[in-house]
């Protein structure tokens, strides 16, 4: 059996299906009470991560290593990663908003690794010597699922912007308040404006409060994934830190991320403030992934574009 075709074909088959399932997602939203196309949308996401693991995990019981050694193999990785948080996140709330906001990453993502890399890129080679150890497990994995999760609390974050339209959550609720409660007129066309309106601002309530959940879980894994790092550094080249260009965006992604939280904590930004912060480090997390090895060299350009 050629692994090699069976491996690209069941990345193929992730694409086909995420590109289905996109189409899916849009007709789920558009007729939100179909209960079918839902579950339609759900056992296609299952496929992809299904697909996905069965490539990644014959290319690791083949070639004998963990498959994260490139960018090609990173960027499979990534997306079962977010097709695994999208498929437990739905579960938790029941909404195909998840699958509107994550589908779409996932195909660009699939589409990249697939069709943009050159095919050198894709075929698995040796180790360097750096990568012999047992850190490479332990750091990338968690900083891959790390990255994953700010992605999607980023994107959900985004997806709040988009709908509020930069007004304050706050605004809109005092403003619903009014609507409902003034001076007890319950006058019909009225009170249908002020339910939809409503709706609207719990959508966003749950929205801002999923975020931020996402992006808290995401934000610990992270910091263990840079003190891995810095580890690995030291035992590999001898130094916790070297300054190099992967170290520098992982140091700003984190310090983004910890002023959004922090601001959260403290409750000194409400609403869209903070949305915009985890925003803003939606672009810096692909700077830090992709960025750096497109437009700078350093420690770890290894077995990525150089």
């Amino acid at each position: 059996m050629n692994w090699s075709i069976l491996q690209n074909n069941l990345v193929n088959i992730s694409f086909g299906v995420s590109l289905s399932n996109l189409i899916t997602c849009w007709i789920s939203l558009a007729f939100p009470n179909i209960q079918y196309i839902k579950n339609i949308s759900n056992i296609q996401t299952i496929i992809i991560n299904c697909s996905l693991s069965i490539s990644l995990g014959s290319r690791w019981i083949i070639e004998k290593y963990f498959p994260l050694s490139n960018l090609y193999e990173s960027l499979l990785f990534l997306a079962w990663c977010i097709t695994l948080i999208q498929i437990v996140l739905e579960r938790q709330t029941k909404s195909q908003i998840i699958s509107s906001i994550s589908v779409p990453i996932q195909l660009l993502i699939i589409a990249f690794a697939s069709f943009t890399l050159p095919e050198e890129m894709q075929v698995a080679s040796p180790l360097v010597p750096a990568l012999h150890s047992n850190w490479l497990m332990m750091h990338v994995t968690i900083m891959m699922l790390s990255y994953s999760l700010l992605i999607m609390g980023s994107l959900l974050s985004i997806l709040f912007l988009v709908i509020t339209k930069g007004n304050n959550l706050n605004n809109n609720q005092n403003k619903t308040s009014n609507q409902i409660f003034n001076n007890n007129s319950y006058i019909l066309t009225e009170n249908n404006i002020a339910i939809n309106s409503l709706k609207r601002t719990n959508l966003l309530a749950s929205l801002d409060n999923l975020s931020y959940r996402v992006i808290g879980l995401g934000f610990p894994l992270l910091t263990i994934g840079i003190i891995s790092g810095a580890v690995w550094a030291n035992e590999a080249w001898g130094s916790y830190w070297s300054w190099d260009p992967k170290e520098t965006w992982a140091l700003i992604t984190w310090l983004i991320f910890a002023s959004y939280l922090h601001s959260r904590l403290i409750k000194a930004w409400q609403g869209t403030k903070p949305a915009i912060l985890a925003s803003f480090g939606f672009l810096i997390i692909w700077v830090c992934y992709l960025g750096v090895n497109f437009l700078g060299q350093g420690l770890h350009s290894y077995g990525w574009i150089s």
